[in-house]
C-alpha cells in the first residue's frame, strides 16, 4: 500500500508489482507498506503530472475486483473522453439497457480505482454533480481540472 497527497486530499494506492487494484480518496493519511512496487512509483509520477499539469497520460495496468456487471461498467467509464461527461442514463444506454440505470449508478459508486477509471465523469441528466464516493468537492475539482478551468500550480 502506498499514499499520495493531492490538492484535494490523501489518496491510498493498492497494488502489486504488476497492477493497480485500488486508488481511493481517504480522509486520513494512509499507512504505507515497506515494499513499494515500481508500478506505484510510476503511478505517483503520473498523478503528479495529472494534478500539476492536467495531463491524462496514465499507462499502468489496472486490475479492479468486482462482479462481471461492475467490470463492464468500469470498462465503459474508461471510454469517456478526457474533459467530457456523460449522464447516468447515457451510461446505462451504452451498456445496452437504460433500465439498468440504478445498477450502473451503483457500480459507478463502487469503482475502486478513482481518477484512472473516471467515475467522476458521470453526472446527472441535467448536468448536475450527483454522487461521488470521494465527495462532491473532489468530483467538482477533477472535472474542472480536466476541462482546464482550474489552472495547474505554477510553483
Amino acid at each position: 500500500m502506498s499514499k499520495y497527497l493531492s490538492e484535494i486530499g490523501w489518496i491510498e494506492i493498492k497494488g502489486n508489482d504488476a497492477e493497480i487494484h485500488a486508488i481511493l480518496f481517504t480522509s486520513e493519511e494512509p499507512t504505507i507498506s515497506a515494499h513499494q512496487p515500481k508500478i506505484v512509483e510510476n503511478l505517483t509520477q503520473q498523478l503528479n503530472d495529472y494534478f500539476l499539469n492536467g495531463n491524462w497520460n496514465f499507462d499502468v495496468q489496472l486490475s479492479p475486483q468486482g462482479t462481471d456487471f461492475q467490470l463492464k461498467v468500469w470498462k465503459e467509464l474508461q471510454e469517456i473522453p478526457f474533459g467530457k461527461t456523460i449522464s447516468y442514463l447515457d451510461l446505462a444506454k451504452k451498456l445496452g439497457d437504460e433500465k439498468t440505470i440504478r445498477a450502473a449508478a451503483s457500480a459507478n459508486g463502487k469503482n475502486p480505482i478513482s481518477i484512472l477509471i473516471p467515475c467522476h465523469r458521470v453526472v446527472g441528466k441535467d448536468g448536475s454533480l450527483t454522487g461521488y464516493a470521494g465527495g462532491l468537492h473532489r468530483k467538482k475539482y477533477l472535472l474542472e481540472l480536466e476541462k482546464g478551468i482550474r489552472s495547474p500550480r505554477l510553483f
